[in-house]
């Protein structure tokens, strides 16, 4: 058996009373402030060579387009020599752009897509 008796840890004075006078520790709850994740858009390049087609089915694959919003998006990049296809996470934006590019290479196609960051 023991033959002393335990001894509770004393605390520095400043958190051993509270401000109604009793021996309890109160904390502070501090709100923190986390900012959102930067966000990317994936933009999909024009070129000569790769056909209209293989566009809206990649679109329609990768980026969960229907048809037409597919077909849309590639007519912006073939007159606008670019377009948006989605806005994404960082890794996401990056696993969308290696999807793309290995559906193009895989194809023979020069199809060229990046991310960039949303500012």
């Amino acid at each position: 058996m023991a033959t002393k008796k335990p001894v509770s840890p004393t605390l520095p004075p400043d958190l051993t009373k509270t401000t109604d006078g009793s021996d309890s520790v109160v904390l502070e709850r501090r709100a923190q402030r986390v900012a959102p994740p930067q966000m990317y858009q994936v933009v999909m390049l024009n070129d000569d060579y790769t056909p209209m087609e293989f566009v809206v089915v990649v679109i329609q694959e990768f980026f969960n387009k229907d048809r037409e919003a597919a077909t849309q998006i590639m007519l912006k990049i073939h007159l606008d020599g670019k377009a948006v296809c989605g806005v994404y996470s960082k890794d996401v934006a990056a696993t969308k752009v290696d999807q793309v590019l290995d559906a193009a290479r895989q194809a023979g196609h020069p199809l060229q897509c990046v991310s960039e960051p949303i500012e």
